[in-house]
């Protein structure tokens, strides 16, 4: 089986070596330990070795960014798929596949289908961001009986209502080893140092040794100067990526109706999962430029520079709420090169507050 490497560091490439071809694993790292990259390869060594593999996701603009990647490394034959993990699970059960009252299905209709169904032996299956997916899907796993089943997953990144603990992944699939990740690999020692103001749970990941510049909080004096701030960047680094992340697809469409009327050159591009096909669905994630995301879609994703505009609209939150700062932890560690928080208001929304001499004012 003859294995070909993208940027991989030795750490990653040992992970990658140490897990079976055979069983359940569940693969759990910080940001920027490389872990969409990871489930990629791992994809496409399973189908290498001869296991038809379906590579899953939960966010349509994450299946997007981990196609190309299985496209160019993978083989041709099709033995790798990517999918999200609702059109996957309609493909199997069928087009009448029933849904339940949170957006997923009816799991007790879907159990009984698996249990009339032929185990999954000869096939694989690899979830990226795997704290996504509710706990059900993961017993949904456990009676697919796959060859293997690879979960990449970091439960200080569940942004979602359904999502899954660490500990209910395992549960889930039952018989399951853990295969921990080190390393921030995306970030500068300077976003990361943010970042970890907003971390949750007992285990901060390590600092990364790569300087860059200090993150900046922006005070913005209305819409008109947040397309100043975008346009700005987008100028300055024409081959940036700049993921503008925000908390509304209201707030989203407004900004690059600006951004258009502002400077139609630029070419902004914006996605929501609201919508079912056409240019708010699929984007060129290859070119640089500007992508306007909401923050729900924004996990796995990494850019050159974040922009996070609207940080008001969180000011009423308790900063101390969990939810909240993994949220801004999320959305911090996007940031490779540059990382910019704005808001509108005479005060600073609470959370960006207590930053002190971690950040610039502007």
């Amino acid at each position: 089986m003859t294995i070909t490497y993208l940027d991989l560091t030795p750490q990653q490439r040992n992970c990658l070596r140490q897990l079976p071809l055979n069983g359940n694993h569940m693969v759990s790292g910080p940001p920027g330990s490389g872990k969409s990259l990871l489930a990629a390869q791992r994809a496409i060594m399973l189908a290498l070795d001869g296991t038809a593999t379906v590579l899953l996701t939960r966010s349509n603009l994450l299946r997007q960014a981990l196609n190309p990647i299985v496209a160019t490394l993978g083989p041709k034959d099709g033995s790798v798929r990517v999918a999200t993990a609702h059109s996957w699970l309609a493909q199997w059960y069928g087009k009448d596949a029933p849904r339940g009252d949170d957006g997923w299905y009816d799991w007790s209709a879907l159990y009984e289908r698996a249990a009339l169904t032929d185990p999954m032996t000869s096939s694989g299956l690899v979830i990226d961001e795997g704290q996504d997916l509710p706990p059900e899907f993961y017993r949904l796993c456990r009676l697919l009986d796959a060859r293997a089943t690879t979960v990449f997953a970091d439960e200080c990144q569940r942004l979602t209502d359904t999502q899954s603990t660490l500990a209910e992944i395992a549960k889930g699939l039952g018989s399951c080893t853990r295969h921990d990740l080190d390393g921030n690999h995306r970030n500068t020692r300077q976003i990361a140092s943010v970042a970890a103001h907003f971390h949750t749970g007992p285990n901060l990941p390590s600092l990364p040794e790569r300087e860059g510049p200090v993150p900046q909080v922006h005070r913005l004096a209305g819409a008109g100067a947040t397309v100043d701030l975008v346009i700005g960047l987008a100028e300055r680094h024409p081959r940036h990526s700049i993921g503008v992340i925000m908390n509304s697809t209201r707030g989203q469409f407004d900004l690059l109706t600006r951004l258009e009327r502002r400077a139609p050159r630029l070419k902004p591009q914006m996605y929501t999962a609201e919508a079912t096909s056409g240019r708010y669905r699929n984007l060129d994630l290859s070119r640089p430029g500007i992508v306007l995301v909401h923050r729900a879609s924004a996990k796995g994703h990494g850019f050159d520079t974040v922009v996070v505009p609207d940080a008001h609209t969180d000011a009423a939150t308790d900063p101390t709420s969990a939810a909240l700062r993994m949220t801004y932890y999320v959305l911090a560690t996007r940031a490779r090169q540059e990382l910019h928080f704005g808001y509108q208001g005479e005060h600073e929304p609470p959370l960006l507050a207590g930053l002190g001499g971690s950040i610039v004012l502007s």
